[in-house]
């Protein structure tokens, strides 16, 4: 039997994504995978009163089982409204579904948006297939995210060793044509922790860490002058901040030249049409270092309550700082 999202108290991104793009801020887009994760989302958001979207890929769906989801979901929004945000706006959105069956399914048990990322396939089957889920996903009033071009990098199970910058020229046929409620766009972001070969990078004579390449701000540009006021969605903008690296390395990690998007050019973007910014590898990080350091630190230690708290505030900490840093999403709720 079918759910409702709106059941769960959940909501769809359509409102949202219209003040953010007239409000020059960006709606944060968070992966979990756990419990963890989750209190760490609701808490930080809850707090600073940002609306929040909820993201769970084909892999954390099948970790964490698609009935527990669905309740954890509905327990996130009572548990906003327990820290004191009366009316909370939470999407619970799936993030690069690959088939229309997924897609489905995910409608049928109560997400209130969903992406189907078709961009590897040809122009016309990205449509075709774009077209179809939008077509499902819009008679129980769920929204639909498509993408247009390829990023590089490996997350989950999104992987491509180049990149694809979304073409300009496509973008009305394609939004058009598929109905979809918003874009993603590939103008230099990359999935994972390591989103750059160092041949791609400078190094920074003082500190010797990589400079990643600036993003393609003259094809966002020419994008948001083809679809003024779209709602345009940037995938893989974890800026990888080096203090989780560092942690996780000095307590027997190995992530060596992990490099993220600098923080200043997502903030420029979340200015722009970019009304969605999604963020995963910096969670991990944040967590594995928590979990790292405490583990090092108390090897006696064997209740996972007791990393797990660590790992949890600090996730707290980094989804705050890209609240009001980044994403410029504080105090931006329809009912404060």
């Amino acid at each position: 039997m079918a759910v409702s999202f709106k059941e769960l108290g959940l909501v769809n991104t359509r409102e949202m994504f219209k003040r953010a793009v007239n409000g020059g801020y960006a709606i944060p887009a968070f992966n979990f995978n756990n419990l963890e994760q989750l209190q760490a989302i609701i808490t930080a958001s809850s707090e600073l009163k940002s609306p929040v979207i909820l993201q769970v890929s084909k892999g954390a769906r099948n970790y964490a089982n698609p009935t527990l989801l669905r309740y954890m979901a509905e327990g996130a929004v009572a548990f906003a409204k327990e820290l004191g945000c009366a009316h909370p706006e939470i999407a619970l959105h799936l993030d690069h579904g690959d088939s229309f069956e997924l897609v489905k399914d995910c409608v049928d048990m109560g997400f209130s948006s969903v992406m189907i990322d078709a961009s590897s396939k040809p122009f016309e089957e990205n449509i075709e297939l774009t077209k179809k889920c939008v077509d499902y996903a819009h008679q129980f009033d769920v929204t639909v995210e498509a993408e247009l071009g390829v990023l590089a990098g490996v997350e989950d199970e999104v992987a491509s060793e180049e990149s694809h910058y979304t073409r300009p020229e496509e973008v009305i046929e394609f939004s058009q044509r598929s109905g979809c409620d918003s874009l993603a766009i590939s103008i230099g972001t990359s999935h994972g922790a390591y989103k750059f070969k160092p041949e791609q990078c400078t190094r920074d004579p003082k500190t010797g860490r990589l400079v990643p390449p600036p993003l393609a701000f003259d094809v966002l540009a020419e994008i948001e002058k083809k679809l003024p006021g779209f709602p345009i969605v940037l995938h893989g903008s974890s800026s990888v901040p080096q203090k989780y690296v560092d942690i996780i390395n000095q307590y027997g990690g190995k992530l060596p030249d992990a490099v993220g998007i600098p923080e200043e050019q997502l903030r420029r973007a979340a200015k722009s049409a970019v009304c969605k910014i999604n963020i995963d590898s910096d969670s991990r990080l944040a967590y594995t270092a928590g979990v790292r350091e405490t583990l090092a630190n108390h090897p006696d230690y064997f209740d996972p309550r007791q990393y797990g708290k660590v790992a949890r505030d600090y996730m707290i900490e980094m989804y705050k700082e890209k609240i009001t840093d980044v994403l410029g999403s504080e105090n931006k709720l329809a009912q404060l």
